[in-house]
């Protein structure tokens, strides 16, 4: 607990400067139109940045994820370069998000305290869960999610309940920590009512089918724009080149929405109204920035997909829109990272208890349909979503 509180604190501070650092970078941008032009410029800095660092191979999520599993070690570089390269990222408008920069972050720090304090495999494992907790909650303001992310998103099937109390400590002294500098908490309220009726159970299981769907199409977009882009352009500096051009070409073409994380557009869904077509642009958006060497992470353009494709589907379906999108977001989160208790929980702390079956309907099935695909292809399939088997398969995509 000690040692946890002592990361948490750590985290906290880094977390918060950034959160500050892109919130910064992301105004500057909207005030300055122009700076987009600079996305070839951006990518390049941080092709050399990695380069510098010799960090050549790309670190990523899945080294954290894999560390926690295999105790491999994660570079102590690793935490000021994805720090630096998220924020040039969101500086020139790469549509990506920050949690995957906060994982990486939290289980950078956490593994350079562990080799400070010798700690041993196993406790390096907590540690680094610790610090992906840490960060993370600094960043969204959700410390019970932050917390079961850590511990549910490496090993599907099993849960770490060892790091339960070491987790939860860093996590709440990050999130306090955060909040003293200012950076508040995501939530929403929504003024919707529910009619927990049969019939809506019918409509939940269409409304889930769809997104499990769209899920599945997102994460093979995903690693196909990677593997792609990479067999292609063999040298870095071309690669996030050509992916510049690329998303200034579609900017031209589509505007400006898709940029950066995109949370406006979220609030949008939840609150107003929504283009049909938005989740499907900010998929391409998304797949093309991280696939070209930008970075930051693919949660929160989850979120934006799976809010504004819940706001377009609910209309069939026969569901609030404003609702829709809620459930969207957070069975979107659940599909793409397998992990139904942290969103569950996630769902709660975003937007109350109110809405809890809905969002387990959908959680749930989501979680079945959508079969083993996952954005982190470390992911560890440990047992069947369907049986009680031992499969102990890597994560499809």
């Amino acid at each position: 607990m000690v040692i946890a509180v002592i990361l948490g604190s750590i985290c906290g501070f880094v977390g918060a400067m950034f959160h500050l650092s892109v919130d910064y970078v992301t105004q500057l941008r909207v005030a300055h139109t122009w700076i987009i032009y600079m996305l070839p410029i951006g990518g390049m800095a941080i092709v050399f940045l990695y380069h510098s660092v010799g960090l050549d191979n790309q670190p990523g999520t899945n080294t954290i994820i894999q560390s926690v599993r295999q105790q491999d070690s994660v570079p102590t570089m690793l935490a000021p370069a994805i720090f630096l390269a998220t924020v040039i990222t969101h500086l020139v408008g790469g549509s990506s998000g920050r949690e995957g920069a906060a994982l990486q972050i939290g289980g950078s720090i956490a593994t350079t305290l562990g080799k400070i304090m010798q700690a041993d495999q196993k406790e390096m494992s907590i540690l680094v869960m610790c610090g992906m907790s840490a960060v993370f909650s600094a960043l969204f303001g959700t410390p019970l999610t932050a917390t079961l992310f850590a511990m549910e998103v490496v090993s599907v099937g099993i849960f770490y309940y060892a790091a339960l109390v070491p987790c939860l400590c860093s996590s709440l002294v990050s999130f306090y920590i955060a909040q003293l500098f200012g950076c508040e908490s995501v939530n929403y309220t929504l003024n919707v009512v529910v009619d927990l009726s049969p019939l809506l159970l019918v409509k939940l299981i269409i409304f889930t089918i769809i997104i499990a769907i769209v899920s599945i199409c997102f994460v093979l977009l995903m690693h196909f724009a990677h593997n792609i882009l990479a067999k292609e352009f063999k040298n870095p500096y071309i690669r996030v080149i050509f992916g510049s051009i690329i998303l200034l070409i579609l900017v031209f073409l589509f505007g400006r929405a898709y940029l950066g994380a995109g949370m406006d557009v979220v609030e949008n869904a939840l609150y107003d109204k929504v283009n049909p077509y938005d989740f499907a642009l900010k998929a391409i958006f998304t797949a093309i920035t991280i696939g070209c060497g930008f970075k930051g992470g693919e949660i929160v353009p989850t979120f934006f997909i799976g809010s504004t494709l819940g706001y377009t589907i609910s209309s069939f379906v026969g569901i609030d829109p404003h609702l829709g999108a809620a459930l969207g977001l957070v069975g979107m989160f659940c599909c793409v990272i397998n992990s139904p208790l942290t969103s569950i929980v996630l769902g709660i702390e975003l937007f109350g208890s109110g809405y809890l079956i809905p969002m387990a309907v959908v959680i749930a099935f989501g979680y079945v349909l959508s079969g083993y695909f996952s954005l982190y292809q470390a992911q560890k399939i440990v047992y069947s979503k369907t049986s009680p088997e031992f499969i102990n398969k890597n994560a499809e995509g």
